[in-house]
Parts: structure tokens; sequence; C-alpha cells
């Protein structure tokens, strides 16, 4: 064993009680997340001359839904996990114990801001700029909650840093002695995500990117880097396709939607958004029109 490695958790930090209540470290770090982006979109928004608050309406509609959705995609490519003779199909809705795909939420998530925008006037392409780089900050924090729960861990690894995984973990690989250490992929997303969020902003500085290009960039960062780790996971229940895990399959589609969106929106737009508001009209919270608010790069 190395002395860089990394050690597991004790598996009684997966969760703690709080009185009658049992709180999962899990759903303690996705919160965590949530929090983060929430606060980060508001502060780039506000920037924009957009009330702040509404990004509260939005996560009102997109939690929920990317919440459902990711659970969802993650019973739907893992079908062997959950419906087999003598099953229990109540664990379809045990979120608490993992099992959440990221691809999921973003569909669901998706779908909720737009609805929120239209509700609140708002352009869904100026909300979701804002969104991308917040949303690689609340991944990062979303995957501490893998690394309490003892997943999301690669192939097998001699490297310095690798992961200890106890031998009893239902996915740990057959025939393998007790001690062999595994690529940490939690960390390895961690690292290229928050990577993610300085290249996103300098390239959206530099070049004052609107119109949802920013939002193309995070689609073409994280589907690049979730192919990759995708490739080394260990996750032999995951469903695919010609032999290729369905996540990396969405790793594809998330990098060709990028790109096509990159290029559509900067033929479409070449020029900067007038306001962030469907409206340009409509007053900010100061009282000045968010026309002449206009644009200012982040």
């Amino acid at each position: 064993m190395f002395a860089l490695s990394i050690p597991s958790p004790p598996p009684q930090w997966a969760q703690f009680q709080l009185g009658p209540f049992t709180v999962h470290t899990y759903a303690l770090c996705i919160l965590s997340g949530i929090i983060a982006a929430s606060f980060i979109t508001a502060y780039r928004l506000g920037r924009r001359g957009v009330d702040r608050g509404i990004v509260l309406d939005v996560v009102l509609w997109a939690v929920p839904l990317g919440i459902v959705c990711a659970r969802f995609y993650h019973v739907f490519t893992h079908v062997g996990d959950y419906f087999y003779p003598g099953a229990n199909l109540w664990n379809v809705f045990a979120i608490w114990d993992g099992g959440n795909a990221l691809y999921g939420s973003l569909l669901g998530g998706a779908l909720g801001v737009y609805i929120a925008c239209r509700r609140a006037g708002l352009r869904f392409w100026a909300f979701a700029d804002a969104l991308a780089p917040a949303l690689l900050v609340a991944q990062s924090l979303g995957r501490f909650g893998n690394y309490f729960n003892h997943e999301l861990f690669g192939l097998p690894t001699t490297l310095p840093w690798g992961l200890q995984i106890e031998a009893t973990n239902p996915k740990f690989p057959a025939g393998m002695p007790p001690g062999t250490l595994f690529h940490p992929l939690f960390l390895y997303e961690i690292i290229w995500n928050l990577t993610g969020v300085a290249v996103i902003l300098f390239l959206e500085r530099r070049f004052r990117l609107q119109w949802g290009r920013v939002l193309a960039l995070y689609l073409i960062w994280y589907g690049l880097g979730r192919s990759w780790l995708e490739a080394i996971r260990i996750d032999p229940t995951s469903d695919g396709w010609l032999g290729i895990p369905a996540n990396v399959w969405a790793s594809f589609v998330a990098v060709a939607v990028g790109v096509t969106l990159f290029i559509v929106q900067t033929r479409r737009h070449p020029g900067a958004e007038p306001s962030p508001y469907l409206h340009p009209q409509r007053e900010a919270p100061e009282g000045r029109s968010a026309r002449s608010l206009a644009v200012d790069a982040d």
C-alpha cells in the first residue's frame, strides 16, 4: 500500500443520526452543490441587472425535475440492479443510496430552467450561460458524495494516489487481491471540473460569449472529460450499446450538441444580447430598464 494512497472513509461516515432523522452525507454533498451553484448564478446574473431572487424561482423548478430525471436515467441504464427476481422495487426510489445520473439531471434541470425562465420573462440562454460554470462547481462538490458512498472508482492502478476500496464492496472486482488500489475517478472529475471553470470563464471574458455559447463550452468540456473517465470506470451493471457504456454515449452526444450549439448560435447571433430579459423594457430591481443595463462581460 502506497503512503500517498487515498483511504476510503469509514462506512459510518456515509450517514449519521440527527434526532429521529437519518442524514446521508451524499445528500449533503448534493445540497452543497445546489447552494453553491445558486449563489454563483445569482451573482453572475446580478452583474447584468437581473433580480437575483429569480434564481430561487428557477431552482424550485429545476431541482425537483433534475432529481427525478437523474434517478430515472440511472435506473434505466442499470436495469439489472433494480429489476430481478426477489428485488425490492422500493430501491428504485432510494436516491440517498447514490445512483443519480448527471446527464439525467441535466435534461430535467434544463426543462425546469426553461419553464421558470419563461414564467419570469428571462432569456433561457442568458440564464444557462450564467449557470454553466456554476454547474461544474456543483458537480465537483457532489462528487464528494460518491467518495463517502465508496463508489465511482476506476480500474486497478499502481499509481501512488490510488483509492483504497474494501474487498467487501459489491463492486470490488472478483479475483482481485485485497489491498488493490483503484483510480479515484471522483477526484479526477473534481480536478477536471474545476479546471473547466477557469477555462470557461477565461474564454467567456476573452471572447464576450453569450447566446448559449458558454453553455456550449460546458457541454463540450464536461462531455470530453466524462467520456474518458467512464472508459476506465468499474461499473459492470451499466447497460450500453455495442459494448460502450450508456454514459460514454451520452458524453459523445453532449460534445456533439455543444459543438453544434456553439456554431449555430455564433452564426445566428454574432452580436451581444440586447438584454437578459425577453422584454427589454422590463424594469430591473434598481428601477433602471434592463436595456439600459446592457451587457457587461463577466
